[in-house]
């Protein structure tokens, strides 16, 4: 059997930025091995399987050391691959069955717009351990269901932040959230995200970080909209709507190459 694959940069409008996914759809179920050997193959940060359940597609998402729970970055490169590939119409609803409950992606406005959870975190001591992991002190840190969100003082010093990876791999977090406000007025924050007990020392875009930074900086700042920038080499816009347990993560996306699996 073979399987049509792509690699899509998501959060951007041209390739070679962004957070770059893989996305093979699947005519039958295959087995968990057998898909954690092709992202461990693929060597991205995601890739996601998709498989066509009735009118809705199950969503598996794969790190090349294990399968995850949740990915806004692999979510959106699926949504551009099933509409730029003739799949599904422009005009359709996705509608996503995943690990973390149902998902959608609608396109509005040559933007695609993902419909997901919220996972809002909650004030918690640093382990002891952080500030030299990061090398930086932090401000706050807070705690949600898959990572650990640190305020620093400011962009700069998210910006040019040179954690200890294997020092960052022993905490008890998927990964760990890096933010701060914004220099520019056109961004409300900016953030970063290591998750080196993932296989990820650093993720270029991360959709699923937002699911926290959402529902955090609506706390600080007292709005629900929001520009946001990952501050990866990469780099990555996001378009972020905190809306009560739900979050809204707009973006675009580039198809980079297309293949087949066999």
């Amino acid at each position: 059997m073979s399987y049509p694959i792509v690699q899509v940069d998501a959060f951007t409008e041209r390739p070679f930025s962004g957070n770059p996914a893989a996305v093979c759809l699947l005519d039958r179920p295959r087995a968990k091995q057998w898909m954690q050997s092709v992202a461990e193959e693929m060597n991205l940060s995601e890739t996601a399987f998709l498989l066509r359940k009735d009118e809705t597609f199950q969503i598996r998402w794969f790190t090349p050391t294990m399968e995850v729970d949740l990915c806004g970055h692999a979510t959106l490169a699926a949504a551009h691959f099933l509409w730029t590939e003739e799949y599904v119409s422009y005009e359709r609803k996705i509608l996503f069955d995943s690990a973390s409950g149902p998902l959608s992606a609608t396109f509005e406005d040559s933007r695609i717009w993902l419909d997901f959870p919220a996972t809002p975190t909650r004030s918690t001591s640093p382990p002891a351990s952080l500030a030299d992991a990061l090398g930086a002190q932090p401000l706050e840190t807070e705690v949600g269901p898959f990572d650990l969100l640190v305020l620093l003082s400011c962009e700069e010093e998210v910006l040019h932040l040179k954690p200890n990876f294997d020092a960052l791999s022993v905490l008890p977090y998927r990964g760990c959230i890096v933010t701060a406000a914004a220099d520019s007025t056109e961004v409300d924050f900016v953030s970063r995200f290591f998750a080196p007990a993932a296989g990820i020392d650093e993720d270029p875009v991360t959709g699923s970080a937002h699911c926290a930074l959402g529902p955090y900086w609506q706390q600080r700042l007292g709005k629900c909209k929001f520009e946001a920038r990952q501050l990866s080499a990469r780099g990555g816009v996001l378009h972020v709507i905190a809306n009560g347990n739900r979050v809204a993560l707009g973006g675009h996306a580039a198809t980079f190459l297309r293949g087949t699996l066999c």
